[in-house]
């Protein structure tokens, strides 16, 4: 009877669980679609109202005017806006960087062609009301395809843009079980502020060393290979710092449930972490949480760094910085303070009870 009832209640925990998991995946993203997605304007003031009408409809962009194409491309650059169209010419020039996004890019794409296509096709169906024939060269140019340039592409070995959706997945469960592991294996008492330092020491030597870990698997692959290796492992030590540290916090405020927050990052955090769903596509409270998650703000460190240079990253990294520094804090206040229960380790209790049951049994009388 005992039996059924675990199996009984083991099976309702991971159907509700299995439940909520779906819910929450489903609700982030299956019907991702653009919220404002900045994206930049350069047009004449005759023509602006009309673009900006365009661009604002159903609220998928938000627009924003730029002198030339120079200071757009800046601007790209900079990731304050995923591209933008200049229609100071004659024929107008969309600029999108896929590494940036492949939705975003995809989404400025379509939606510059098909403007593109419906201007051609008015321009068709107005030339044949008046009556009117039309020149060879006008009709090459009329289905000239439009101009697009990519101002920062994917590298060929990921064309698809997921490499940081992978990367982060591995931080975040490795991480979570280094969290778990040491919360076991590092005595809780007794404690002083030595035992903190070591705790907080080895945190940073593992996420130093998982840095190291994920570089050199990255090369593998040619992922990665024109950034600046210094930095990189920086920021991956500090987003695999971030995870364990706040794990472990949690761990020595809560015990073994703590270790929850670890498994928050790997099953929600990665999904709003931006890197296969951008941020600007998820629903308000998705960005919003994701953006202030280690995950979600190494994934924007991480891509920042990789692609696009000229961008700050300083809040990303400060958000990082904030959950390995109060973990950190954390993990040695909780060492420093006496141990309410016992003054004992949990692998120097355990080794004695083992040695105090050995002892029993020996001194067990045997009977001839």
């Amino acid at each position: 009877m005992r039996f059924r009832r675990f199996a009984l209640a083991v099976c309702l925990i991971g159907v509700l669980v299995q439940l909520g998991l779906t819910a929450y995946y489903l609700g982030m993203g299956h019907r991702a679609r653009p919220h404002h997605l900045p994206v930049g304007l350069v047009s004449p003031a005759t023509k602006r109202a009309a673009a900006v009408g365009l661009l604002s409809r159903n609220d998928y962009f938000r627009v924003t005017d730029y002198a030339s194409a120079d200071d757009l491309i800046i601007a790209i650059k900079r990731r304050d806006v995923y591209g933008g169209v200049d229609i100071t010419a004659s024929k107008p020039h969309l600029y999108v960087a896929s590494a940036g996004g492949t939705a975003a890019a995809s989404l400025l794409r379509t939606t510059y062609t098909s403007v593109v296509q419906q201007q051609t096709a008015d321009a068709l169906a107005e030339i044949a009301r008046q009556g009117d024939t039309m020149k060879v060269s006008q009709a090459q140019d009329l289905n000239t395809p439009p101009a697009i340039t990519d101002v920062v592409p994917l590298p060929t070995d990921d064309v698809n843009g997921v490499s940081l959706g992978f990367l982060t997945q591995a931080l975040a469960l490795g991480g979570t079980i280094a969290s778990m592991g040491l919360g076991r294996l590092i005595p809780r008492a007794p404690r002083s502020w030595r035992r903190g330092v070591a705790h907080v020491s080895i945190l940073i030597l593992y996420a130093v060393g998982s840095a190291a870990v994920i570089l050199w698997s990255m090369t593998w692959f040619g992922v990665g290979t024109t950034a600046d290796r210094g930095e990189m492992l920086g920021i991956f030590s500090l987003i695999s710092l971030a995870i364990t540290a706040s794990t472990a916090g949690a761990v020595a405020l809560f015990g073994p449930a703590g270790a929850l927050i670890g498994a928050m990052y790997f099953t929600l955090g990665t999904v709003i972490s931006g890197a296969s769903i951008l941020p600007e596509f998820l629903p308000s409270f998705g960005r919003h949480l994701g953006e202030n998650l280690p995950t979600g703000a190494g994934v924007q460190a991480v891509r920042d760094n990789l692609y696009f240079p000229a961008a700050p990253i300083r809040e990303h990294l400060l958000v990082l910085g904030l959950y390995a520094g109060i973990g950190a804090v954390i993990v040695l206040i909780t060492n420093i303070l006496p141990n309410r229960t016992n003054s004992t380790s949990e692998v120097e209790l355990e080794l004695t009870e083992r040695l105090e049951g050995a002892e029993r049994r020996e001194a067990v009388p045997v009977e001839p």
